[in-house]
């Protein structure tokens, strides 16, 4: 059998062997400790012993450890040096620190007398029957040794998840050339381990080994260039760590297990010894505990977190593996190694029990479930039921991630993103996901108490708006934030009508949804609402205001008059009519002499979407009363506003008072300030006015083959292309509309319908797309065109 002295000398040389009277004397001859007692401690390859008093009920004195003598000087001297790095970095560490030298066995660098983190000088060196031994001496930490994890508390496991991430942050900035060591218990050479595997007695333990071995090759080692590395600890075990009463450690008393490895190498290996001894769910409950500790220090990449049930699992089968050997060759003793190594072997078959995808779920990874689209799709109408908006695809798309303008399923797939208008400056951008990460790291609570972020919020959202517009409410969504416009309204107004466009949508609450004609329940009209028709400049119809007074009259004759007119500025549900400054005008004009306020609903059109400015109603050249923020001021992350002037905010205000528990939170307004910032540095708003001039373009050289487009319009990255049966009749063609598409994701590109016929494709990507985009964009659905009409 292959011993593993070509790399790790100190697990094939037996441990030292003084007795008691041998090291007190040299305990008094080396650091001047002049003790009565001398207990020995234990130690894999050292020997550490407690010394105490000539008392009858001895008080410790000290911990005196005799390295190994295949331990090179350089192992100490990294390891003293690490301990001052970290005291200095994180000063509150319990940590063993090596006391100076005093007697005959001092051995100092020139030069070295004040320097007080000398490594040299806080090791003495004796000799023993030809070989060389290394002393050093520890002041004695609070707490008791090797604590049976069984009995940690919920509480103590997650503390002792924190001062792993502790040590390990302490060490972040720390490196010596001695932690380039292999190390067989650094489960990145767990394939150095095959060799022992014959000290395995048991051949099915021996072949659980093998296994995950071979999973280690398969999958961890490809992926170790990826993981973040560092010198760690490599050991903060219960063998190596005092705690209190209650389990929480009071002392980290070895670092000699410390090597430069993957910085998630330092989890696995305090897991194997914490959750030792726990099965099935318990397993997992408990490791998750320490995980949350761990992550309130140092989160874990998404890489490491997948990997990190192999990483456990490689360390328990390297433990099995160096313990059965180092047990054949007379180092351990046999029958506690057995023992142990049988209740290390369940960590591994708890593991093993359910698959490596469900092990990575169970520690927080994301990880698609078992079953598939059709399962999920099964789970999803059990659970939410009929009334849940259907799937946009037929088959559905299960997305998995997505990055600026691409979408990534859960096939590998790519989709170029020109639907989704929430992620405004582009999925996952680093300086939104940041911010809200940071905050949410750091505090989230509500507006009944004062924090920075949501005040400086509002000062921009203000700095944006005409100036009246000089007040902010904070809300969770557009449907919520249309809901108060309206509460504003009827609060500010003695009327009780509401105008809308006639296939609008503004939301979802019980005050807004008959504001929202697209999804009035079988098409029936409130009362109390108005609608009119969007103008329709393609077949020359409703391009007056003569239409919008009839509305107003509508309401007239039911002895009604409007408290508001809502309108979204690009007329996303109506298909992104084009609408002339003068006539969005009129409708302001005759909406105030009928008494009602005008609110603006920039949900879909606001933040830059029309590249034009700020806002979709600056380019009618209005001011109005209320306006509404929702779906990408956050980039994804829930948060909506109002903004409004202060004589219709003081009214409200003398009724009642408005608070939302989440509307304006630290973690949203962190969101949403990223956002105002990525919008300014990378000066989105002309971008988009060049990216949509581009796309429009584009789809109109198409149409000069295709006739069935009949018209494209919009503004910005607001785009609505009209799809026909005819050009001469301009017949509204909503199946050849849901044809493209549906053809259109075939060729990997994501649009919507809109529109009273449901014939318009909507085009809104996020604003991240820019004109590199457009011919992938072109390309896709003139294909499409092309597979569909042939």
């Amino acid at each position: 059998m292959t011993a593993p002295t070509d790399f790790d000398r100190v697990l094939a040389v037996a441990p030292p062997d003084f007795d008691e009277a041998d090291v007190l004397e040299i305990a008094e001859s080396t650091f001047a400790v002049r003790a009565g007692t001398a207990r020995n401690l234990g130690s894999e390859r050292d020997q550490t012993f407690l010394l105490g008093d000539r008392a009858a009920m001895p008080s410790a004195l000290a911990v005196l450890k005799i390295s190994n003598a295949a331990e090179a000087p350089a192992i100490l001297d990294m390891e003293a040096l690490a301990v001052f790095h970290s005291r200095q970095a994180d000063p509150g560490l319990p940590l063993a620190v090596p006391r100076r030298v005093q007697g005959s066995g001092r051995r100092l660098v020139p030069g070295s007398e004040q320097r007080h983190d000398d490594p040299a000088a806080r090791r003495a060196t004796i000799r023993r029957d030809g070989q060389r031994h290394h002393v050093r001496v520890y002041d004695v930490l609070p707490g008791r040794g090797r604590t049976d994890p069984r009995v940690l508390t919920d509480a103590a496991l997650a503390d002792w998840g924190a001062m792993v991430a502790r040590v390990g942050r302490a060490l972040r900035g720390y490196f010596h050339p001695a932690a380039s060591r292999t190390m067989l218990w650094d489960v990145q050479h767990a394939a150095r381990t095959r060799p022992l595997l014959g000290a395995i007695r048991d051949p099915e333990r021996r072949a659980l080994v093998g296994r995950v071995l071979d999973r280690h090759d398969d999958v961890v080692a490809p992926a170790w260039p990826l993981l973040r590395a560092q010198i760690v600890h490599g050991d903060l075990t219960t063998d190596n760590a005092l705690t209190d009463d209650h389990g929480r450690i009071t002392g980290v008393v070895d670092f000699g297990d410390m090597s430069h490895t993957a910085l998630v190498v330092d989890l696995a290996s305090a897991l194997d010894s914490l959750v030792n001894g726990r099965h099935g769910d318990e397993l997992f409950r408990a490791a998750r505990l320490i995980l949350d500790g761990y992550q309130r220090i140092t989160p874990l990449e998404p890489l490491e977190l997948r990997l990190l049930g192999e990483l456990l699992a490689a360390r328990a089968a390297v433990t099995i593996a160096i313990s059965s050997w180092r047990a054949k060759q007379g180092l351990e003793e046999a029958a506690f190694a057995e023992r142990y190594n049988g209740s290390v072997a369940s960590t591994i078959e708890t593991l093993l029990s359910i698959g490596w995808d469900e092990v990575a779920r169970r520690f927080g990874a994301d990880v698609p479930g078992p079953g598939g689209r059709e399962r999920l799709t099964a789970r999803r109408t059990a659970t939410m039921g009929p009334a849940l908006e259907p799937l946009t695809y037929d088959p559905p798309i299960q997305m998995a991630e997505a990055r600026g303008v691409w979408m990534i399923d859960s096939d590998g797939r790519r989709y170029l993103d020109a639907y989704n208008n929430v992620p405004c400056v582009g999925h996952g951008h680093p300086r939104v996901t940041e911010a809200t990460a940071r905050q949410a790291h750091r505090l989230n609570t509500n507006l009944r108490y004062l924090h920075e972020s949501a005040i400086e919020l509002s000062e921009r959202l203000v700095a944006t708006c005409p100036p009246d517009l000089d007040t902010v409410f904070f809300v969770n969504s557009g449907s919520e934030a249309n809901d108060l416009a309206w509460r504003l309204a009827t609060t500010f107004s003695p009327n009780r009508g509401g105008l809308c466009s006639a296939n609008a949508y503004h939301g979802i609450s019980d005050a807004i949804a008959p504001l929202s004609p697209e999804t009035w329940p079988g098409g029936r009209q409130p009362d109390h609402v108005e609608t009119w028709p969007a103008p329709d400049s393609y077949r020359g119809r409703n391009l007056d205001p003569g239409m919008f007074e009839a509305a107003i009259e509508g309401l007239r004759s039911r002895g009604l008059a409007p408290a508001a007119t809502i309108l979204d500025g690009v007329l996303t549900s109506d298909g992104y009519p084009a609408v002339e400054p003068g006539l969005a005008q009129a409708w302001l004009e005759a909406t105030h002499r009928a008494g009602g306020l005008w609110i603006a609903d920039e949900v879909q059109g606001g933040y830059g979407r029309t590249g034009d400015g700020m806002w979709a109603f600056e380019r009618f050249g209005i001011v109005p009363d209320i306006v509404t923020l929702g779906k990408p001021m956050g980039n994804g992350h829930p948060i909506g506003a109002v903004i409004t002037r202060r004589e219709i905010a003081d009214r409200f205000a003398a009724e009642t008072v408005f608070f939302s528990t989440f509307g304006g939170n630290p973690v949203s307004a962190a969101a949403a300030l990223a956002v105002l910032d990525v919008l300014e540095d990378e000066r989105v708003l002309a971008r988009v006015v060049a990216t949509g001039q581009a796309l429009r373009a584009a789809i109109r050289r198409i149409a000069r083959d295709y006739p069935v487009i009949g018209d494209v319009r919009g503004a910005g990255l607001a785009v609505g292309v009209e799809i026909v049966r005819d050009a001469v009749t301009r017949e509204p063609d909503q199946a050849l509309a849901d044809a493209l598409k549906g053809g259109l994701r075939d060729h990997g590109v994501l649009v919507g319908t809109c529109g009273a016929s449901r014939n318009v494709l909507k085009i809104r990507p996020p604003l991240a797309f820019t004109e590199a985009e457009v011919p992938v964009f072109g390309a896709a659905l003139e294909a499409t065109l092309k597979s569909q009409l042939g």
